[in-house]
């Protein structure tokens, strides 16, 4: 048996309207801890009408939000896996079927940098990096709508050699640049090292990582504890509204290098939209949170 092009074309579409649906459940439990230690009374009651909002959506089957965003994912390829057919082909495909019969209608938020057009198509749309996973035998697609406020604030910058404090202090300033502008409380990724690409990446997958969940890397632990206290005292709050809560996460990860070290920072806004399934060549579907 393979996993078909018909089974990659069904997920890939099905991640991304789950993804507009429903908030991630790691993430209404860290806006609930954040409401119980919250102290400013519009932060707390923003964190309520943001929780509110995601009930109601899964009660309704609507949009958390109206900014879909566009479709980016995440394929790790199984060095075990069989599969059949174009598995990029499969996942616009899927794309494109979902356009015509999504409910409510997506917005057109897909952006030709060139001409500033907007549409549903466009050139490596949806966006997809690709991985192997060693000795597995299904791939696994992760779903990340990016839209404005996770997407348009992310920054990258090529140190050399670089101390933890340069690295923190770099962190810091691409928060203070952003402010409130990427519908916080934000889940906040950094990458550090490899090269360029490799940098970005690893921010991105980090964003992946369970909100309270340890980092194994005790350099990396620590940092993300003291980023977390500074970007919480910024004062920022949920949306602007100052208070306690900027971030509810900062997950640090990196890879090893030149003597040039590439830091990135992406930020998933409050509703942290993401999906992740496995698909195994019998068909079955293992979804993941």
């Amino acid at each position: 048996m393979a996993i078909t092009y018909q089974g990659v074309k069904t997920l890939t579409a099905q991640l991304y309207d789950w993804s507009l649906r429903r908030i991630p459940e790691d993430t209404k439990e860290g806006l609930r801890r954040a409401r119980q230690t919250e102290t400013h009374p519009g932060a707390q009651r923003v964190l309520e009408i943001m929780l509110g909002s995601a009930l109601r959506a899964e009660q309704t089957d609507r949009f958390v939000c109206s900014d879909s965003g566009v479709p980016v994912f995440q394929v790790g390829i199984g060095t075990a896996a069989k599969w059949e057919g174009d598995i990029k082909a499969a996942i616009v495909d899927g794309f494109d079927e979902l356009v015509e019969t999504i409910k409510p209608p997506l917005l057109k938020h897909v952006t030709n940098p060139l001409t500033n057009e907007r549409g549903y198509k466009g050139r490596d749309m949806p966006l997809v990096s690709w991985d192997m996973i060693s000795g597995a035998d299904y791939i696994e697609f992760a779903c990340q709508p990016k839209a404005l406020g996770s997407g348009r604030w992310a920054a990258a910058e090529t140190f050399s050699f670089p101390s933890l404090a340069d690295i923190e202090a770099y962190v810091m300033k691409v928060v203070m640049q952003a402010g409130s502008q990427h519908c916080p409380p934000v889940i906040i990724g950094v990458g550090i090292g490899g090269s360029f690409d490799v940098a970005a990446k690893i921010a991105s997958k980090a964003t992946y990582r369970p909100i309270g969940s340890a980092n194994p890397e005790p350099i990396l632990a620590a940092m993300e504890e003291r980023l977390l206290r500074a970007v919480n005292a910024t004062g920022f709050g949920p949306m602007g509204t100052g208070g306690d809560t900027t971030a509810l996460a900062v997950h640090v990860d990196y890879a090893s290098g030149h003597g040039y070290t590439p830091v990135a920072i992406c930020f998933n806004c409050w509703i942290n939209r993401r999906t992740r399934a496995r698909l195994h060549a019998d068909g079955s579907v293992e979804r993941m949170e």
